[in-house]
């Protein structure tokens, strides 16, 4: 009996493991009816399910644990962070090989470069994205303007945005008296979040480069390519 015990997993675990979801979007899947449990609709996340033996299908497709992968990528421009794109414009799956279903944490703009992650582990994307986490995303921009000292201190004590207090954490500028290019640090994972914050008080942003997220960097990374993480890199996030 123990033996048997030791085989069983939550189910809303279970698939987040098989790497259809995040252990939340599992539970949504669930209660929507459309998850089965060897042939019987089973709407309880907390239902314990056989690893070895149990039959489980999400809409009516066989699911079933399979291994983890991470990949840090440098991404270029060019490529839509998407696991594919309705125009046929390039994805940055197309960058990684691999023969595993993979999509990216979060997301960065088409030409936006640098650092972004992808994996199958839906909790590790969920931990490094959901706002309690408060997980740090460091930022190059390069301004059409020098930015300054007046909207420097509003970009640091908070502007509106989207009807609601919006902030960088900190500002510097990483090249000596060269106020067009502006390192940010934001705790948002809103879309255009750095673009929009300097568009609203008239600055365009040229370029802009995502130098770390979370403890990830690319260093010496080449632009385009990717790497794999290893489980120590990434379990401090799980």
């Amino acid at each position: 009996m123990e033996q048997t015990a030791k085989k069983k997993i939550r189910l809303n675990k279970f698939l987040s493991e098989c790497g259809i979801a995040s252990r939340r979007k599992s539970e949504e899947l669930i209660k929507d009816g459309r998850v089965s449990v060897n042939g019987k609709i089973v709407t309880d996340f907390a239902y314990e399910v056989l690893l070895e033996s149990d039959d489980v299908r999400v809409d009516g497709e066989k699911v079933k644990p399979e291994q983890k992968i991470y990949f840090l990528l440098n991404k270029p421009k060019g490529f839509i962070t998407s696991t594919k794109d309705e125009k046929g414009r390039n994805t940055v799956i197309n960058l990684i090989k691999t023969n595993k279903t993979i999509f990216p944490v979060g997301r960065l703009d088409y030409d936006t470069t640098g650092v972004l992650l992808l994996t199958n582990d839906g909790d590790f994307a969920n931990a490094l994205t959901h706002p309690s986490k408060k997980i740090i995303r460091e930022y190059i921009a390069g301004l059409d303007k020098e930015l300054t000292k007046e909207h420097r201190e509003r970009l640091l004590k908070g502007i509106t945005l989207d009807r609601r207090k919006s902030i960088f954490k900190r500002i510097y500028f990483p090249k000596k008296k060269n106020y067009k290019i502006v390192g940010v640090e934001v705790l948002e994972g809103r879309n255009h979040f750095v673009k929009r914050m300097f568009n609203s008080l008239g600055y365009e942003v040229k370029s802009l480069e995502r130098v770390k997220f979370g403890e990830f960097t690319v260093d010496d990374l080449p632009v385009g390519k990717s790497r794999k993480l290893s489980y120590t890199e990434i379990r401090k996030h799980l």
